[in-house]
């Protein structure tokens, strides 16, 4: 049997549990279980929460918690920013954290974490980049210019006009190519719905369409902003769960928002 807790961050939803020495090693196919809608308890990923010692590449941090997320299909993903804050409010509400601000290990980096007096959690997501080509993303019968994105992990962002984002076909996955995302991409659509306020839908590698993606909510202000020609900012970002708050610097950029846990349990793995 596994302890769980379910958690959320603008109904971004994971499996979290605690595995500090690294020794549940749960298959591929367990993890699967765990994410499945019918079968399993249902989400967009799992939270493992683990003494970084305990991971392979990353013991030099010793006792500090390591981030181990995986995707709804098992699939490892380098970061995920909504995720790391289920993370924090997950282990905060075990009694692991004390509520000071907190440093976080995960495959994207070591990244920052502070719980805020009004209850939301924000969090470093390190520098994003964005580079100078662009890619075509095919979704339907419909093809689009996209930028090439990095925020620890892979995006392809496409600025769309006023009025475009609801009638874009995310029923499967958007076309890319592959040379640039060998390792896949998340796929951000974005419109404008006033200054410095997008919204925004989202196709998550190993998922499929979410309600939310923190990474993915970066991308898509950093488009944004590189189309209004902004060099920093803070941006407010709506996806279909709810709301963020992403703040872009020349050296880092910062994700805000709520984080809640809705349900502990046991589940027979």
């Amino acid at each position: 049997m596994l302890a769980f807790a379910k958690g959320h961050g603008t109904l971004n939803d994971f499996v979290c549990f605690s595995d500090p020495e690294a020794r549940l090693q749960l298959t591929d196919d367990q993890l699967r279980f765990l994410c499945d809608r019918r079968a399993g308890i249902g989400a967009d990923g799992t939270l493992a929460a683990v003494r970084a010692r305990n991971v392979p590449g990353y013991e030099q941090h010793g006792d500090a918690w390591f981030m181990d997320y995986r995707n709804a299909d098992a699939s490892i993903a380098e970061m995920c920013g909504n995720g790391l804050r289920v993370f924090l409010r997950y282990l905060l509400e075990e009694g692991e954290l004390d509520g000071s601000p907190v440093d976080i290990v995960t495959r994207a980096g070591v990244l920052h974490g502070e719980f805020l007096p009004d209850g939301n959690i924000r969090v470093s997501m390190g520098k994003p980049t964005i580079a100078s080509e662009r890619v075509q993303v095919t979704t339907g019968t419909r093809s689009f210019e996209a930028a090439v994105i990095d925020v620890g992990n892979p995006h392809a962002a496409v600025v769309l006009t006023p009025g475009e984002l609801a009638d874009i076909d995310l029923e499967r996955e958007p076309g890319y190519p592959t040379d640039v995302y060998p390792n896949r991409a998340n796929v951000e659509f974005v419109e404008a719905a006033g200054p410095n306020h997008i919204r925004m839908r989202v196709w998550e590698r190993g998922v499929g369409e979410t309600f939310s993606c923190g990474t993915g909510t970066v991308a898509a202000a950093v488009a944004a902003m590189a189309a209004a020609g902004q060099s920093e900012g803070r941006w407010r970002v709506d996806p279909p769960g709810g709301t963020l708050h992403v703040d872009l610097t020349p050296a880092q950029a910062y994700l805000t928002g709520p984080a809640v846990i809705v349900a502990r349990g046991k589940v027979s793995v």
